[in-house]
């Protein structure tokens, strides 16, 4: 049984620890070892999102985890679009679940918490990540064209319209 909630800040800890495992288990062959290993990746991940979870400047943001007997496996949060005149009322920022809970709802749960499914949304995804983008897919985003380096990693944006 997946719970999908708003994130708390005593949540950073485990949230910070969730974001590293799925970045190893997305990105691993994508991103240098060096950035997924990295004995810092865990508290940088802690600040950051400390900061969204109680900054100001993240006011508008909606942030949600997914738990599972009683341990977070994923966490998404979305957003004002950053694009000047951008085409969608909300970006995703985050949508990420374990691998090991891949398949259980948690994902759609995740999404639907952070963005309403008839609103309009633009997200970036590593290219390649056919799973990723299937399931956007599935939800009604498609690739607009538009393609980003990130930390080293090849993105295509995927836009819904409402």
């Amino acid at each position: 049984m997946v719970t999908v909630r708003p994130a708390r800040v005593d949540d950073v800890p485990q949230l910070a620890r969730v974001i590293v495992r799925c970045w190893q288990e997305t990105y691993r062959g994508l991103m240098p070892d060096a950035v997924l290993d990295d004995p810092g990746f865990v508290p940088a991940r802690e600040r950051f999102w400390t900061a969204a979870l109680t900054d100001d400047r993240y006011r508008d943001n909606v942030t949600a985890v997914a738990e599972h007997d009683g341990a977070l496996i994923g966490v998404a949060m979305s957003g004002p679009p950053l694009d000047a005149e951008p085409a969608w009322s909300r970006q995703l920022y985050v949508l990420y679940v374990l691998a090991a809970h891949h398949g259980t709802g948690a994902g759609p749960a995740l999404l639907h918490a952070v963005v309403a499914p008839d609103q309009s949304a633009a997200l970036w995804v590593a290219d390649p990540n056919p799973r990723a983008q299937a399931f956007y897919r599935r939800h009604g985003f498609e690739p607009d064209g538009t393609t980003q380096i990130d930390q080293g990693v090849r993105e295509i944006r995927m836009v819904r319209r409402s």
